[in-house]
């Protein structure tokens, strides 16, 4: 892939990963459990995109999670993944169906094989939106994510910190999977 995508480009294309956790508070049980699932994403890379001198060349992606058999994902999300060539800025944007917008972001060199990012509440430059009932109900007050690419795979560990009534301190959803190249 060009070097235009920078450190995006070795995401570029279809992935799935067998091995994911998601470790989260499960309101049918009231405890906080490891969930494993199965994830498939596809990562299309677009760009330029011009915004006077800046010029983004982006990932436009959509994931899904499954959990055992189900038929039906517990978790998607879309979005974009975008690189800032002349700054090293990397971002994600991207919605989940609950009712939660995230522009997450960070830098790193062009040839890096990982890179953090990090949006919070209120955060300024990158920012977490939810709705009402999530603000009242389960509020994420920062997330965090680290990529790692190698190959034909890449590797993410995921923490959101919420502020859920069922727990008087913040607690951390984590997920992380290894996805392999498929496409």
């Amino acid at each position: 892939m060009s070097d235009e995508w920078g450190p995006l480009g070795a995401l570029a294309g279809e992935w799935e990963g067998s091995g994911g956790l998601d470790t989260a508070y499960a309101h049918a049980t009231h405890e906080v459990r490891g969930t494993p699932y199965l994830e498939k994403c596809t990562l299309k890379p677009f760009g330029p995109v011009d915004n006077g001198n800046q010029h983004l060349y982006g990932l436009d992606y959509r994931s899904a999670m499954w959990r055992n058999d189900e038929e039906n994902p517990f978790h998607t999300e879309v979005g974009y993944w975008l690189w800032d060539g002349a700054t090293g800025e990397i971002m994600r944007g991207f919605v989940v169906p609950r009712g939660i917008t995230v522009l997450a972001g960070g830098t790193a060199e062009a040839g890096a094989t990982g890179f953090t990012l990090k949006a919070a509440k209120d955060g300024g430059l990158y920012t977490i939106g939810e709705n009402k009932y999530l603000a009242e109900n389960a509020s994420s007050l920062s997330y965090e994510v680290v990529i790692t690419t190698s190959g034909d795979s890449w590797s993410y560990d995921e923490t959101t910190m919420l502020r859920m009534k069922e727990f008087p301190e913040p607690m951390a959803h984590t997920d992380h999977n290894t996805l392999h190249r498929v496409g």
